[in-house]
């Protein structure tokens, strides 16, 4: 899914530094930071809007190539910067492998396009991707739930949204994330967490990541400090953290925190290479910075409950001080239920059903 433009701005310490400054590749050029590996960025149709993806020199299975880290939203605005790229600077080697972070449309979305347009003739480029991702962007593109339809609306109305107009919209974004992702690639080439992929010259460790997606993937590179960090860790918005209809008592928040906790074991000194945003260093700053972001939410959600017995609507003033439109809604219940559920898993809310079938929330 496309990160909630409703995620709240955090001001950068000089901790966080940009090696390159404000520099970044135009649409449909691609701008290289190391020997074999290049910057991509390419526009979204959402209000967070780009996505940076990452293009590697490759050698794989004997034959010269490229392998490219996320592909976009199935846009024929990015499809035609691709065919730029691919017709220009890209022009002398195909794609190989086709590696996907995660399972939201930003990311998958042309996968299976690019795999079409740009591999080698009789040889395929194969998609490399988690497991649990894969299929979770399989079953989403069959069944738009968590983004739009009658469970999605039924889920988001027992937390507490209750505008007539707000509930037969998300019904009616049943095919929500189809059309952001046409087709995910059928076979796959599964990433674990700590298994290493050699592409080209570098070897880069896998690194699971929990919360923004079931099974997200981010790739490190020891020998020269590089972290392909997807979307777990951003330099200067937070990250979506979500609970959907899919696992509704989920505690995607205590996942998301977990998972950038382990990501203080990298050097200080590791240069991160966000999807959205400039690179940067200074990750162990960030993660703080986030750390502290969430207890400051969840002090909010507290303060609230103990007043009185709350939903996740009601916590949308408390956690987002500007008016939502309605695709700003949806990210912002998800991360809402997700502040309430992981507080609750904590023992420190419980929850009961009101006499409307909502969820409501209350200090233990």
């Amino acid at each position: 899914m496309p990160l909630s433009p409703s995620k709240h701005e955090t001001a950068e310490p000089p901790a966080l530094h940009h090696p390159w400054d404000k520099a970044m590749p135009a649409t449909a050029e691609r701008m290289t930071l190391r020997p074999g590996l290049h910057w991509v960025r390419m526009p979204m149709p959402f209000a967070l809007n780009h996505i940076n993806l990452w293009v590697l020199d490759d050698q794989h299975e004997g034959a010269e190539g490229y392998t490219v880290v996320d592909s976009g939203v199935a846009t024929e605005a990015i499809r035609t910067a691709w065919q730029t790229l691919w017709q220009g600077v890209m022009a002398d080697k195909p794609l190989v492998r086709m590696l996907v972070t995660h399972m939201h449309p930003d990311h998958v979305g042309n996968a299976q396009w690019l795999i079409e347009q740009f591999s080698a003739p009789g040889a395929e480029a194969r998609l490399w991707m988690s497991a649990t991702d894969h299929l979770a962007a399989k079953a989403a593109c069959e069944s738009t739930s968590g983004y739009g339809g009658d469970r999605a609306a039924a889920f988001f109305m027992s937390h507490g949204l209750n505008a007539p107009d707000d509930v037969a919209k998300i019904r009616e974004r049943s095919g929500y994330f189809s059309s952001l992702v046409p087709s995910v690639p059928h076979a796959y080439r599964r990433l674990m967490d700590g298994m290493d992929v050699s592409i080209g010259e570098r070897s880069w460790r896998c690194i699971a990541g929990y919360g923004h997606s079931p099974e997200h993937i981010a790739l490190f590179n020891e020998r020269d400090g590089l972290l392909i960090a997807g979307d777990m860790l951003l330099p200067s918005i937070s990250t979506n953290v979500s609970v959907i209809d899919l696992e509704p008592e989920g505690d995607a928040l205590g996942l998301f925190l977990c998972s950038i906790e382990r990501m203080r074991e990298l050097p200080a000194d590791t240069l991160a290479l966000p999807s959205h945003g400039l690179p940067f260093t200074g990750i162990h700053t960030r993660i703080q910075q986030l750390q502290d972001h969430h207890a400051e939410r969840l002090d909010e959600v507290m303060t609230a409950c103990a007043e009185r017995p709350s939903s996740a609507g009601d916590m949308l003033p408390v956690l987002f001080k500007r008016k939502l439109d309605l695709h700003q809604t949806t990210f912002a219940m998800g991360e809402a239920v997700a502040h309430l559920n992981h507080l609750w898993h904590q023992g420190q809310l419980t929850r009961q059903k009101d006499e409307m079938g909502v969820w409501r929330f209350v200090k233990a």
